[in-house]
C-alpha cells in the first residue's frame, strides 16, 4: 500500500495522515515547516491534506494519481443554456462541429501517473516584481515620479505604464510598486528554483491539480456555471449587458470595479485596471487547497515535455476582446485542458507580462507501506 496514492491517502485518518506529513518534513528544503491538516472542498471533491510554511508561503501536499488527461468529447454533456450559447459563438466563427471545434482547443487525450508532491498554493509574477518606493526612484525612469503623485491622489486601484511599472493600491489604502522584470530568461527561473530545492509544474501536474483527474471539461461538469461571479464580467446576470457595450463601444466593463480595461490584444498604451477583491469563485482555494488565477488575461507557466514553455489557463484575454460573453470568454481560465493555440505568436516579452508560475516539490522517493 502506497500512503501517497490519491486513493489511499483519502482513507487515511487524520492520525496517520498526521504521521507521513510529520516525516516527510526532515526531506523537505530547509526552513520549511509543517502547519497541520487542513480540509479542502470544491467541485465535488474533497481532500484533507497537509499544508506547509517557507517564508511566509502556504504549500500543500497533493497525493500521486494514474489519472486520464486531456479531453476529446463530453462525459455527461452540456446542459440547454451551455449548449445555447455556445452553438451561436461558435456560428460566429463559421464552426459547424462544436464537438470538433472544442477539441481542436484541448490537450490530447493521455494515460498519466502524477507523482505525489507539495505545491505552492499561490502563484508569483515572472515578468513583475515588487519593489520599495526608494528602489522604484532610483530607476530614474522620467515618467514614474508624476505617476506615482497622480495615483496616490487618485480614487484609482490600478495603473500601469506598459511594460514599465504598475502602481496596485491594496484594501488599506497602501500603495504597492511592480516593476518590469525584463531581460529574465526561463531558464534562469530553473536553475534558481532548482539549486532552492523546487521545481516547476508541467502541463500533466497542472491539469491534474486544477481538475483532479476529472473527465468533464470543467473541474465541475461539462456544462458553464452561470452563478459565478467572474472579473471581467462581475455577476453573470449582468453578463449581457456587458457583452453588448465590450461589443459596441470595444472597451470590457468589470461591472465590479466601475474601472475599463483597455481590451486592444497590443496592449501598447496605458492601462487603468480594477483589483480584483471580490472573491471570485475561480480564484478560490481548489478541492487540493491550490489557488489559480481564473483571469483569462494572464497565463500560469507550466513546462512541456522538452521543457518548452506551455502557457496555461488564459489565451491574454483574446476571447474576451473579440465579444464572446463569458461562456466562450472565460473557456480558457475555467475549462482543465484548455491550449492556448496562439501564444507561440507572442514574443517573450508580451509573455512575461502576463505570465505567472508556482513551485512544487516532487515526492518521488518518499516511502511507502
Amino acid at each position: 500500500m502506497d500512503a501517497w496514492d490519491r486513493d489511499v491517502w483519502q482513507e487515511l485518518n487524520a492520525q496517520d495522515k498526521e504521521k507521513w506529513m510529520r516525516e516527510l518534513v526532515r526531506q523537505l528544503p530547509e526552513g520549511m515547516t509543517y502547519e497541520g491538516l487542513q480540509t479542502f472542498e470544491r467541485f465535488g471533491q474533497r481532500t484533507q491534506t497537509g499544508v506547509f510554511i517557507q517564508e511566509g508561503q502556504r504549500f500543500v501536499f497533493v497525493p500521486g494519481s494514474q489519472v486520464t488527461l486531456g479531453w476529446s468529447q463530453w462525459q455527461d454533456g452540456m446542459d440547454e443554456k451551455t449548449s445555447t450559447d455556445l452553438h451561436e459563438a461558435a456560428s460566429n466563427y463559421g464552426v459547424q462541429d462544436v464537438g470538433m471545434f472544442l477539441a481542436s482547443q484541448m490537450s490530447p487525450v493521455r494515460e498519466v501517473h502524477i507523482s505525489p508532491m507539495l505545491v505552492e498554493c499561490e502563484t508569483t509574477s515572472l515578468g513583475w516584481i515588487e519593489v520599495t518606493e526608494e528602489e522604484a526612484y532610483a530607476q530614474e525612469h522620467e515618467d514614474f515620479p508624476e505617476a506615482l503623485v497622480a495615483f496616490k491622489q487618485s480614487g484609482l486601484n490600478e495603473y500601469e505604464l506598459h511594460l514599465q511599472f504598475r502602481l496596485i493600491r491594496d484594501n488599506g489604502g497602501k500603495v504597492q510598486i511592480l516593476w518590469f522584470n525584463e531581460g529574465i530568461e526561463i531558464e534562469d527561473v530553473i536553475k534558481e528554483e532548482k539549486e532552492a530545492g523546487f521545481d516547476l509544474l508541467t502541463e500533466d501536474e497542472w491539469e491534474y491539480i486544477y481538475g483532479g483527474g476529472c473527465r468533464t471539461l470543467f473541474p465541475w461538469g461539462d456544462s458553464f456555471d452561470y452563478t459565478l461571479r467572474l472579473k471581467h464580467f462581475g455577476s453573470l446576470h449582468h453578463a449581457e449587458n456587458a457583452e453588448r457595450m465590450s461589443i459596441d463601444t470595444g472597451i470590457d466593463i468589470d461591472s465590479d470595479s466601475n474601472t475599463d480595461r483597455d481590451t486592444d490584444t497590443d496592449r501598447t498604451s496605458s492601462m487603468l485596471t480594477g483589483v480584483n477583491r471580490h472573491g471570485y469563485e475561480l480564484e478560490l482555494p481548489n478541492f487540493f487547497g491550490v489557488q489559480f488565477a481564473g483571469d483569462p488575461y494572464n497565463y500560469e507557466l507550466t513546462l512541456g515535455p522538452d521543457g518548452e514553455v506551455m502557457p496555461k489557463g488564459g489565451d491574454g484575454g483574446n476571447l474576451i476582446c473579440e465579444g464572446t460573453g463569458p461562456l466562450l470568454g472565460y473557456l480558457p481560465a475555467a475549462s482543465v485542458f484548455y491550449r492556448d493555440v496562439n501564444v507561440s505568436e507572442l514574443d517573450w516579452e508580451e509573455l512575461m507580462d502576463t505570465l505567472y508560475y508556482r513551485r512544487i516539490i516532487r515526492l518521488t522517493n518518499v516511502g511507502a507501506e
